[in-house]
């Protein structure tokens, strides 16, 4: 099963003199003050996505604007109340989020309640239509490939799924592992034993892992070996069973090392495999094993393959335009 996401964009019609209104309020002004914002910059920053005009007043507010977008700022507002009701901060990362689930071409949106992972310091929901369809396969299939640019999550959510699975017990081994390509260095050259030269290249995997574990945990975790983190190459000759396994930068391995990763698969194991083809750090003429697996796989019960793309990114917004600016030079285009 393939996901591709229609596009989505903010709603930049501003109200006229004639704009309806909509009224909205939330439970208390302690709640109200988590959803706006200090000083209202909540309220300024969905003003300014998607063309609306918020009177606050106390814990009421009042939207003024054409349909669509009193109706996604209600949408937003709405979200933000659910967020600050149950214990949860209100970062403008969440906000922005909020923003872009509202804003998406319906058809972007099932039905049912917003997926989220609980671990045991963060709770993630989505941040795009993208994000929803990616945490609603990783629920309903055994091998799932995320591919898209960087900033949308691809790998955070996985590891995040992953820590949920291992820590609620449906799984006994968290492993993430990485190819140890990066712009062409070769490991031999580079200085330490074997830890130390592969260790930077999973940097980003101990970073979302420590994200949602405390650092004594996470550790302890790691060195019991419920957590395992460890380059592609280690993974040669292991079957994989009782476990959540990770795949991270999977546009670097070759067509040989990524049939040998897939072939790990055991039972009651579920493997997740992401990758940025537009950030392929092979040598000239070797093929990727990623672009090779999804087109190979496409049609296979029990895959799912989800694709990102710069609508989709949930960094800084200035991230997701330096990308979109990177694929116009290249004559790319969007994923």
């Amino acid at each position: 099963m393939t996901i591709d996401l229609p596009a989505t964009g903010p709603i930049t019609q501003r109200p006229g003199g004639d704009a309806e209104q909509t009224e909205w309020s939330v439970a208390d002004n302690r709640l109200a003050g988590l959803v706006f914002g200090e000083h209202d910059r909540h309220l300024a920053l969905i003003e300014s996505r998607i063309g609306v005009e918020i009177i606050a007043r106390g814990n009421r507010v009042t939207l003024r604007g054409s349909d669509p977008a009193r109706h996604a700022a209600r949408a937003v507002l709405e979200d933000l109340s659910q967020r600050a009701s149950a214990g949860l901060d209100i970062a403008e990362g969440d906000v922005e989020g909020a923003i872009r689930m509202a804003t998406a071409v319906p058809k972007a949106n099932s039905a049912g309640s917003m997926p989220e992972i609980r671990t045991r310091r963060k709770v993630v929901r989505p941040r795009s239509p993208g994000q929803r369809a990616y945490l609603e396969a990783l629920a309903a299939h055994e091998l799932v490939f995320a591919i898209g640019p960087a900033g949308t999550g691809k790998t955070y959510l996985a590891v995040a799924m992953g820590v949920r699975a291992l820590l609620s017990g449906e799984v006994d081994r968290l492993i993430l592992s990485r190819p140890a390509v990066e712009a062409g260095e070769q490991l031999g050259f580079l200085p330490g034993d074997m830890k130390e030269k592969v260790d930077p290249y999973l940097r980003p995997l101990y970073d979302a892992l420590h994200d949602m574990l405390s650092d004594g945990r996470a550790q302890r975790m790691i060195a019991e070996g419920t957590i395992e983190i460890a380059p592609l190459a280690f993974m040669r000759g292991r079957t994989l069973a009782n476990a959540c396994i990770i795949l991270d930068e999977a546009q670097n391995t070759t067509p040989m090392q990524m049939k040998m990763f897939l072939t790990r698969l055991g039972e009651n194991a579920r493997m997740v495999i992401t990758g940025d083809l537009s950030q392929i750090d092979l040598p000239p003429g070797q093929p990727s094993g990623l672009v090779q697996a999804v087109d190979i796989l496409k049609n296979v019960e029990g895959v799912a393959i989800v694709r990102f793309a710069e609508r989709d990114i949930v960094r800084h917004p200035l991230v997701a335009r330096i990308v979109a600016a990177y694929d116009a030079n290249t004559g790319r285009g969007g994923d």
